[in-house]
């Protein structure tokens, strides 16, 4: 009869009979000391965690001592109406160009998981042109269109036209930037969307077809609820990539935020200041923008998930739970007789 030995101790923890020096008898362990177990030190992370706190103190000191900020100057700009305005057209343009993008990448998308061989090189063809040309070269292509085509016209093709427009009088600066990011942002947001369906399980398709359920039910009712799931993360880094790409605008004299403030300092000459203030603008509202996408996040993780992910607040209530445990059972008599 063999006797298998007893296992042995996690390394991240250690018994109090451990401790004891070698050469000497361990002392029996009380009744209530027995199973108490002590968790292993850990200097390593302490050690890095003082120097980042430490990096950190210094990089906002430097940044808060530092005069040449003038941070007296962006107080007194960061909410003047021009700053504001540029703020709001800012918003407006992000919000334009997310909504047009996504609803036309999504046509694109569809038509490239169609049976359709023309409709796929289409859709191919548009993606491979946008997302090969930078952006700066797509707005300035737009901004001098009327170069290239003085005229615009709809009729038959190779035929009599019954409708004429200068595209001098259409395309201005404002419409160019919207033309511009939409287009650009479309054909990335048609492989966002394409990834995101063929991320459903086909199973799921061939079940609902089943059912006698039309294409278009099935697309809408069954494949877009669970590809959002893979479809919001990315969204979201997109909708702030956009808030951010929107200053690219300022080549073409739209007075978003960023062409606001270069207004205002080529005037005054206060240059650091002034990006400061549209640097700070920009934090807010990506913060606001990423709170948000948390949440939508959030709320597509519904039935993949046993346990949602918690929120902020939830992780700071587990927080405080644990340190104020921690602090009990520290101050509690048996630990002080350890």
């Amino acid at each position: 009869m063999s006797v298998s030995p007893s296992p042995s101790p996690s390394p991240d923890v250690l018994r109090v009979s451990d401790a004891v020096p070698p050469g000497r008898e361990p002392i029996p362990p009380r009744a209530d000391e027995a199973s108490r177990i002590v968790p292993r030190r850990h200097p390593g992370r302490w050690l890095s965690a003082v120097a980042a706190l430490l990096i950190l103190a210094m990089v906002v000191n430097s940044v808060v001592r530092n005069q040449r900020f003038q941070w007296s100057v962006v107080g007194q700009y960061f909410t003047t109406p021009a700053v504001l305005d540029g703020l709001l057209l800012t918003l407006w343009l992000t919000a334009g160009v997310m909504v047009l993008g996504f609803v036309i990448g999504t046509v694109f998308a569809v038509l490239r998981l169609s049976a359709n061989p023309v409709l796929r090189t289409i859709s191919w063809g548009y993606v491979w042109i946008f997302r090969s040309t930078p952006l700066l070269v797509q707005l300035l292509f737009w901004f001098n269109i009327g170069a290239l085509y003085p005229t615009l016209g709809i009729g038959i093709p190779f035929g009599p036209e019954f409708l004429t427009f200068k595209t001098v009088n259409l395309f201005g600066a404002g419409l160019t930037a919207l033309i511009g990011l939409t287009l650009h942002e479309a054909a990335y947001a048609a492989e966002v969307v394409r990834g995101g369906i063929l991320s459903v399980d086909a199973g799921q398709t061939e079940a609902a077809q089943s059912l006698g359920l039309s294409r278009w039910r099935v697309l809408r009712r069954i494949i877009v609820p669970q590809a959002m799931r893979s479809i919001v993360p990315t969204a979201g880094n997109m909708l702030i990539g956009t808030l951010k790409g929107t200053s690219i605008v300022s080549v073409l004299a739209v007075q978003d935020l960023l062409y606001s403030v270069q207004l205002i300092y080529n005037r005054t000459y206060q240059v650091i200041p002034l990006l400061m203030v549209a640097t700070i603008w920009y934090i807010v509202v990506t913060s606001v923008l990423s709170v948000g996408q948390f949440y939508v996040e959030r709320y597509y993780a519904r039935g993949a998930a046993r346990e949602l992910p918690p929120t902020p607040l939830q992780r700071l209530r587990r927080r405080t739970t644990s340190v104020t445990a921690r602090l009990r059972t520290a101050t509690a008599p048996d630990a002080k007789r350890l």
